[in-house]
C-alpha cells in the first residue's frame, strides 16, 4: 500500500511539473526518429573528417560542410550555394540532417549526394578526388587502423554513410509522439492538429515529415513565374516525361525553422511566408492568420534538441 501511494505521489508530482506519463501515440501520419543509430563510431569519425575536409573537393577549398553547415540546420543559409569551378549550383542546399531517412535526396531525383560527389566537386572521379587525402600519412594511418586497406571510393562512401547516420536530430515533437504530452505547448499541439486537418500532412508525412515523394509545385494554383524560372522544369529534366514537369521533391520539414531560405530555388525568405504560399498554391485555399501562425509554431517544434556546436566536427 505504501509503495502504491509513493508512485501515485510521484506521478502527480511529474504532472504538476509539466511532465506526463503516457503511451506512444498510435495511428499518426508522422513517426518519431529513432533514439539511437547503428553507425560504427570509428567509421563515423573518419566520415566526419572527410565531411569537413576541404581537400575532398575539386578546388580544394570547399568541404561538404561548406554548403551543409551544421550550425544552420545542416543547410547553407543561402538561396543557392556558391558555384564550384565551372559548375553552377542550380538549387537551394537541402539539410544534411536526417537525410538517411529520405527516400529521395535531391530536388529532382538526380543521383544522391555521395554518388554524385566527384561530378559535383568538378573532379575527374573518386581517385582524383581522394588523391590529396591518400597522400596524407596521418590520415592514412587512421584509415588503415579502421578499414585495414588503402583509402578508396568504396571505403570513403562507407565512412561518409556511417557519419550521416549520426546526423539525426530528435526533437521535442519526437518526445511528444513517444507519449510525453508535456513536450509540446498547447499552441504547438493545436498547430499539429491544424497541420493534419488542412492536409499539409498528405505530402509531409512519415518519419522525416517529407523527403519521400515528388509533388507538383503549384498543385492547386500555378505559381507565378514558375514557367520562366531559370532553375528549370523540375523532375521533367531528369525523366523527360511531361507528367513530371514542375515536380520537385517534397522536402523534409525537420529543422525547417533553421534552414531558411526555402523552396528549391531559395526564393522564400521566412517560414511564415512559406506557410502562406503553401496555403495559396499547394492547398488552393486561405486560412485564418491564427491557424497559419499555429502551424508555423508547430514546425518550430521539429528543430532538433541536440545539434553540434558551430564549427565543430562531431
Amino acid at each position: 500500500m505504501g509503495c502504491a501511494r509513493h508512485w501515485l505521489v510521484l506521478a502527480l508530482s511529474l504532472m504538476v511539473a509539466g511532465w506526463s506519463i503516457g503511451q506512444p501515440l498510435r495511428n499518426e501520419p508522422l513517426r518519431p526518429l529513432p533514439e539511437h543509430n547503428d553507425a560504427d563510431p570509428r567509421r563515423a569519425a573518419l566520415g566526419a573528417r572527410l565531411f569537413h575536409d576541404a581537400r575532398l573537393s575539386g578546388d580544394r577549398r570547399h568541404s561538404c560542410a561548406s554548403c551543409h553547415d551544421l550550425a544552420r540546420g545542416g543547410a547553407g543559409g543561402l538561396a543557392r550555394a556558391p558555384s564550384l569551378g565551372a559548375r553552377r549550383v542550380q538549387f537551394n542546399t537541402p539539410s544534411i540532417y536526417n537525410s538517411v531517412f529520405n527516400t529521395v535526396q535531391s530536388w529532382t531525383g538526380r543521383p544522391a549526394a555521395l554518388a554524385a560527389l566527384p561530378e559535383h566537386a568538378g573532379a575527374a572521379g573518386w581517385d582524383a578526388l581522394l588523391a590529396p587525402l591518400a597522400a596524407d600519412p596521418a590520415f592514412n594511418a587512421q584509415w588503415r587502423a579502421v578499414y585495414g586497406d588503402v583509402l578508396g571510393a568504396a571505403g570513403a562512401k562507407d565512412a561518409l554513410g556511417h557519419y550521416l547516420r549520426t546526423l539525426v536530430t530528435p526533437s521535442r515533437f519526437d518526445r511528444y509522439l513517444r507519449g510525453d504530452a508535456g513536450a509540446l505547448s498547447e499552441d504547438e499541439k493545436a498547430g499539429y492538429a491544424r497541420f493534419k486537418s488542412y492536409g499539409c500532412v498528405a505530402c509531409h508525412q512519415g518519419i522525416n515529415v517529407g523527403g519521400n515523394m515528388f509533388a507538383r509545385l503549384g498543385a492547386m494554383r500555378e505559381l507565378p513565374g514558375l514557367r520562366d524560372n531559370p532553375n528549370g522544369q523540375g523532375r521533367f529534366e531528369v525523366t523527360g516525361r511531361e507528367t513530371d514537369r514542375f515536380l520537385y521533391r517534397v522536402p523534409s520539414l525537420r529543422n525547417v525553422a533553421l534552414t531558411a531560405p526555402y523552396f528549391h530555388d531559395g526564393s522564400v525568405a521566412t517560414l511564415e511566408q512559406a506557410v502562406d504560399l503553401m496555403f495559396t498554391y499547394q492547398l488552393g485555399r486561405g486560412a485564418p492568420q491564427r491557424d497559419k501562425d499555429l502551424i508555423a509554431g508547430f514546425l518550430r517544434s521539429l528543430s532538433g534538441e541536440r545539434l553540434p556546436p558551430p564549427g565543430a566536427a562531431p
